[in-house]
């Protein structure tokens, strides 16, 4: 093989590699607008206080918005979906406001933080605050209490505890940790196995 061969076909190796990798590139989150609705809900997703959420499933470059991180959750969670995630954007609330976040604020969820059964209201009740450094994930939990969680450690079983939960707190009047309610949530290893892929 010629020198000049070789150099040929090293160039279109290499060169193929970087095709490559541009193909795989993430796609990013994308701006809320007043007319943007939730794909699970159908809440316009501005008026809501609370992160939000946006996802991408393999092959498809449209990109699905949530009004909270529990109905991002709730989506992405169904077994019609859950092979089939590319990747999703949450808000980082340690950065943004709680009332309106910012849409330079969202982090990959599959590298966030997330507190399960807080005190604060998200969009439709309760929601998964999220957070891009653990750190601040704890200082919220030991301000607003509940359960600090990885991605991978959200599951149909903690969704549907959040529900029951914010449903009992709304007919009984308190919020966690208040004097005659007992709307404390267990700890996650009591709602079950992690859903697989995640």
């Amino acid at each position: 093989m010629t020198r000049m061969t070789l150099t040929a076909l090293l160039l279109a190796v290499l060169l193929a590699g970087c095709r490559s990798d541009a193909d795989t590139a993430l796609a990013s989150a994308q701006p809320i607008t007043d007319g943007d609705s939730c794909h699970v809900c159908g809440m316009l997703i501005a008026e809501l206080p609370g992160p939000k959420g946006q996802a991408y499933l393999n092959r498809d470059e449209t990109v699905r918005k949530f009004c909270s991180t529990a109905d991002m959750f709730a989506f992405l969670l169904q077994p019609e979906n859950e092979q089939r995630l590319s990747h999703a954007w949450v808000h980082d609330v340690a950065v943004t406001p709680w009332s309106r976040p910012a849409d330079d604020a969202f982090v990959l969820a599959s590298e966030a933080w997330y507190v399960a059964g807080h005190d604060r209201r998200g969009a439709m009740g309760h929601t998964l605050a999220s957070f891009k450094e653990r750190h601040h994930a704890e200082a919220f939990r030991d301000t607003h209490g509940g359960e600090v969680l990885a991605f991978g450690d959200i599951d149909l079983a903690l969704l549907t505890e959040l529900a029951r939960t914010d449903a009992s707190m709304q007919h009984g009047g308190g919020m966690p940790g208040h004097a005659g309610h007992d709307n404390s949530m267990p700890s996650h290893g009591e709602h079950g196995n992690v859903m697989p892929g995640h």
